[in-house]
């Protein structure tokens, strides 16, 4: 395959093709943490416990997104790269790959939840009066969510490949169709048709076959600067392995985030149930901040990875500022949000006088963590684009797990204070950016010093 013209990552302004590769991103991330309010919201009409079923299901769906979209981003950085080197075949092969590699992943799911799901759900679900019913509707709605997950895991994977051609577009319409739909069918299969907790997991589903019909009419009526097809395909085991080595990192950084909120909500619940709803609320707000850096990363990963493949040092590095920059901008101003208006954005879930008095506390501490999570998010994009994924890992690892749970831990023990735990964050991306600085430097003595060199060469 002969490209017709020069690939715009390789040549357009830097600044004005980075916005314009991520802001469809930002905002299609956006959409999808307004879905995630939302949603909850429609649910938590039917009944709390309504609510206590479908909290309980939501790790499974968070390894479900860590794992298809964790594909993805090895798609992702594998394809940027070989159309960096023009080795266009090769890009193409990567996508077939991807889709192959979803179908699969999604076979293994559909079967733990064929089989799983209740004794899942069961385990979770205590031993209260109301348990049995919070386990019928759980089963219920994780049951489906899973076995029909094939088109999540098929779509997730379909936004990073045109992501890697350098369009945007395509990807947050798909996304935006799905959440849309979602929203809007949410109501009508909950209230109006009275499938109660089943009818949100037929709306997520609903709204994920929505995108899956999209996102296979792009692959076939669109042009992009590959040809996205299984015709004449041949598994290449060498292939999956150079997905993965950049994939799998991604999946257990994303699996980590579900196994984090759950040991913080026990070391939290220990000291004040209270603190485990601020925590939550949170989680909530911070999400309209953090998703605009990850819709940055997005938009930042094939830029990055196409020039690293084409060897061009100045380009990549330059990419790399203006990344930190942008984010650090958006993070600043989530910052100034939550220390200028935690009252307000409490008030959003009405908060009582003690709820309150503790979040705008916690708002203001945990907002601290912004900046360094910025520079953090940015110098892994930079890893995963160099093919690097195992940095991210280690960074991600760090910020997730390694320290923050043991600081968590110690701050509760010592001060019996939820208060004090809040400064386990800080205290964990403040580490963590250190060890993201060393090892940037080392990604760059190692691997981008040379690269014009061998460009040359």
């Amino acid at each position: 395959m002969n490209e017709i013209k020069e690939n715009k990552m390789g040549s357009a302004p830097l600044f004005r093709l980075i916005m314009s590769m991520s802001l469809p991103a930002m905002f299609s991330m956006l959409i999808q943490s307004l879905y995630n309010v939302v949603d909850s919201i429609f649910v938590s009409k039917i009944s709390q416990d309504a609510l206590t079923a479908v909290s309980i299901a939501y790790p499974m769906q968070m390894l479900i997104v860590a794992f298809s979209v964790g594909t993805g981003v090895g798609v992702n950085s594998l394809m940027s790269r070989r159309l960096g080197e023009k080795r266009y075949k090769e890009a193409t092969s990567a996508a077939a790959h991807g889709l192959v590699l979803s179908v699969i992943t999604w076979v293994l799911f559909a079967i733990v939840g064929i089989f799983f799901s209740r004794a899942y759900i069961s385990a979770s679900a205590g031993n209260e009066a109301n348990a049995p019913e919070i386990i019928r509707m759980g089963t219920e709605y994780l049951f489906t969510v899973q076995v029909f997950s094939i088109f999540m895991f098929i779509v997730a994977v379909s936004e990073k490949t045109i992501q890697a051609t350098g369009n945007m577009i395509y990807p947050m319409i798909t996304q935006l169709i799905g959440a849309v739909v979602n929203i809007i069918f949410d109501p009508i299969c909950i209230f109006l048709f009275d499938m109660g907790v089943m009818g949100a997991a037929v709306a997520t589903v609903f709204g994920q076959f929505c995108s899956f019909v999209y996102v296979m009419y792009v692959f076939k009526h669109k042009t992009l600067n590959v040809n996205i097809t299984l015709k004449g395909f041949k598994f290449d085991k060498n292939m999956v392995k150079d997905i993965y080595v950049v994939g799998f990192p991604s999946i257990l950084m994303q699996s980590i985030a579900s196994v984090l909120t759950t040991c913080l909500n026990m070391i939290l619940s220990a000291l004040s149930t209270t603190a485990v709803a601020v925590l939550g609320v949170y989680f909530k707000l911070q999400s309209f901040i953090f998703m605009p850096v990850f819709g940055l990363n997005q938009g930042l990963m094939p830029v990055m990875g196409y020039n690293f493949g084409a060897c061009n040092r100045k380009r990549l590095m330059t990419a790399f500022k203006y990344g930190c920059l942008i984010a650090c901008v958006i993070m600043g101003i989530g910052v100034m949000l939550f220390m200028i208006f935690p009252t307000q954005l409490m008030s959003i879930f009405d908060a009582d006088g003690q709820m309150l008095h503790m979040g705008v506390t916690a708002m203001r501490i945990l907002s601290i963590n912004f900046l360094p999570a910025a520079l953090g998010i940015i110098s892994s994009t930079l890893f995963q684009a160099t093919g690097k994924g195992i940095y991210s890992l280690i960074v991600s690892a760090l910020r997730q797990l390694v320290i923050i749970l043991p600081v968590a831990y110690l701050l509760a023990m010592i001060y019996k204070d939820p208060n004090a735990v809040w400064w386990a964050y800080p205290i964990a991306e403040g580490a963590a950016l250190i060890v993201s600085i060393l090892l940037v430097m080392r990604l760059y003595n190692k691997n981008i010093r040379h690269l014009d060199e061998q460009r040359r060469i």
